[in-house]
């Protein structure tokens, strides 16, 4: 099988594995809904709201897989690439709201605790967790594939957490009748999902901001272009990423001397080959000069 068939192959089939998780996430999060109802319990609504949140932000991040393959045209030269890292804001976004959500309706809970039906507690969330459980093992192969992906497996994740946790609570409730317990669960799965949603909402920002990429310093890109022969010093450099995983490079390259365009063409093969074995930087653009910029600095204001 060539690589770009076993490509397309995994990209179908992480497509498929969305569709198959939206479609339980779904499901399930109408079921808690009419189980948290009739059962009383908050978490097992707050869970339920997670739930169709989820299947919203899978929805969006099987739609923005689909935009990313689109190809680059005239006027969207850079295609649709970061189509999936607004998901990914989006998404985490939606995820800090619920944590608030969730925080209100516990605090309310918590001050007077109400009676709750821990048997169908029970019975739903045990349905919830099979259902989280499927949709984690799916999509668990392509969370690194993509930081959209990573956000959508984040929201199942904790989805899969706060099923054991309303389960453990269901559990101790039926037994020694501790309504308190749901509310404070609650809490525990609003800080969980607003620290995993702040961390995906920081790193989506930064891609968007075109920051240099977390991992990759720009000084020693500089310092190991400028040991290299016939490079007298690097300025005017650019780096920043389209995707997490598509990082870009761009400077202004000043030689010791004057040569012929076709000998910069060795030094630019060298230069690239050195960034994507060091700093795994794919795309590259230089320009070569002789003393023709003056004041030059590594970055320019």
């Amino acid at each position: 099988m060539s690589i770009k068939n076993a490509s397309d192959k995994l990209a179908h089939l992480k497509e498929t594995n969305l569709l198959i998780s939206l479609v339980l996430n779904f499901a399930t999060g109408i079921l808690q809904i009419i189980g948290g109802v009739f059962s009383g319990s908050l978490s097992l609504i707050s869970d339920s709201f997670h739930n169709l949140n989820d299947a919203t932000a899978l929805l969006i991040s099987l739609i923005a897989v689909k935009l990313s393959k689109k190809e680059n045209t005239e006027t969207k030269t850079f295609g649709y690439k970061r189509a999936e890292i607004l998901a990914a804001l989006f998404n985490s976004c939606m995820l800090v709201i619920v944590s608030f959500f969730l925080f209100k309706e516990a605090f309310t809970r918590l001050i007077n605790p109400p009676e709750i039906n821990s048997f169908l507690m029970l019975i739903i969330s045990s349905i919830g967790l099979i259902a989280n459980l499927i949709s984690v093992f799916l999509m668990k192969t392509h969370a690194h594939s993509s930081l959209n992906i990573k956000a959508a497996y984040l929201h199942l994740f904790s989805d899969f957490l706060s099923s054991i946790a309303i389960i453990a609570g269901a559990l101790l409730i039926y037994t020694l009748k501790i309504y308190w317990l749901d509310p404070v669960l609650t809490v525990f799965i609003g800080i969980y999902v607003l620290i995993g949603g702040y961390r995906i909402i920081e790193e989506s920002i930064n891609i968007l901001m075109q920051n240099s990429p977390k991992g990759v310093s720009l000084i020693k890109i500089k310092e190991t272009i400028e040991s290299m022969d016939g490079i007298k010093d690097l300025h005017h450099a650019h780096l920043w990423a389209v995707t997490e995983r598509d990082i870009h490079f761009e400077a202004h390259i000043n030689l010791s001397k004057d040569i012929p365009v076709s000998e910069t063409c060795k030094i630019y093969k060298n230069i690239e080959k050195m960034l994507k074995e060091k700093f795994s930087i794919y795309h590259t653009t230089l320009q070569f000069e002789v003393d023709s910029c003056k004041g030059v600095q590594l970055i320019k204001n």
